[in-house]
């Protein structure tokens, strides 16, 4: 922590990435320390950059600049598990790298690497740090507060998944005692357009589900055309079938063009290591690979009923 802290303090320009895809965790920790550090560092050029996700664009601004900005600046990479996942590979052309995350480290690319897999998302672990810190007497302002809230939120499933701790409570608990409005926020989390739950009707109408624990979706292109959604809107809901009475693991795998991209959830049973198998990686109930044909997902879905 405090290695990171030096480093910070030693660079005027420090520019925060996070992974494709982003979902809530990755806007809420990256700028969150983006916010933390323009109060405690008025003097400093801090930007959030990457591809904007518009469902998501509600939480927080990301920043446009040009590649010279990057001469002699700190990078900061936050909630990303492995270098290719980083969103702008512009990160190369820092003069530093700081990898802060909380996913498994299967790979350590950061000239400093700070990863807790206890956390709950790497939102948590950017308020603990500015716990450790004191940069601010230890209070966050509430601009920081509202989305490390909203990071949280977003990969504890609103508290209901099992890497919520006591601790991921006391955070929340603390975040909570700023002045925003936090059922606009969940109620802007959630919100759909209607296309988008004719789609959930289709997906469970669609599921396939063995009887032994395993459950499958398959969207394919000519899907997300009937329904006229994106590959990203389509993996909204990944979470549409864990409710199904016996099911230990299922996969939704949405054809991207260039890729199949597989999100695998489970309830009890690691899958992260398949998912290394498949191009990817994640936490042990809840991970993402890629595959490049039908058949090769086929395997995929073989390995996961032979774990369960």
């Amino acid at each position: 922590m405090n290695d990171i802290l030096n480093k910070i303090k030693e660079y005027e320009t420090i520019i925060i990435h996070r992974h494709v895809r982003p979902d809530p965790d990755a806007y809420g920790s990256q700028l969150g320390l983006k916010y933390i550090l323009e109060e405690a560092f008025p003097e400093k050029n801090i930007y959030a950059v990457g591809q904007s996700e518009p469902s998501l664009e509600f939480i927080g601004e990301l920043d446009n600049i040009e590649d010279e900005v990057y001469e002699n600046a700190l990078v900061i990479i936050c909630d990303t598990a492995n270098e290719p996942r980083i969103d702008d590979n512009r990160f190369k052309l820092g003069k530093e790298l700081i990898k802060i995350d909380h996913h498994p480290p299967v790979d350590s690319y950061g000239d400093i690497n700070y990863v807790n897999t206890e956390a709950s998302s790497t939102s948590e672990i950017i308020y603990d740090l500015n716990q450790e810190w004191n940069l601010n007497q230890s209070e966050i302002n509430t601009k920081a507060s509202r989305v490390l809230y909203l990071g949280i939120v977003g990969d504890t499933g609103r508290f209901l998944f099992d890497n919520t701790t006591p601790h991921t409570m006391e955070v929340a608990a603390s975040l909570m005692t700023k002045e925003f409005n936090r059922n606009e926020m969940l109620n802007q989390l959630s919100e759909r357009e209607p296309k988008l739950l004719h789609f959930q009707g289709y997906i469970l109408q669609n599921f396939n589900y063995d009887g032994n624990g395993f459950c499958y979706i398959k969207i394919t292109k000519d899907i997300l055309g009937k329904f006229d959604i994106l590959p990203n809107e389509a993996s909204l809901f990944v979470n549409a079938v864990a409710d199904i009475k016996g099911v230990k693991a299922w996969v939704f795998a949405v054809d991207e063009g260039k890729e199949i991209r597989c999100r695998i959830r489970s309830k009890g049973i690691k899958i992260n290591h398949i998912a290394a198998k498949y191009n990817g990686g994640g936490h042990p109930n809840a991970s993402g690979a890629s595959v490049y044909s039908w058949e090769e997902f086929d395997e995929l879905a073989r390995d996961i009923k032979s774990e369960i």
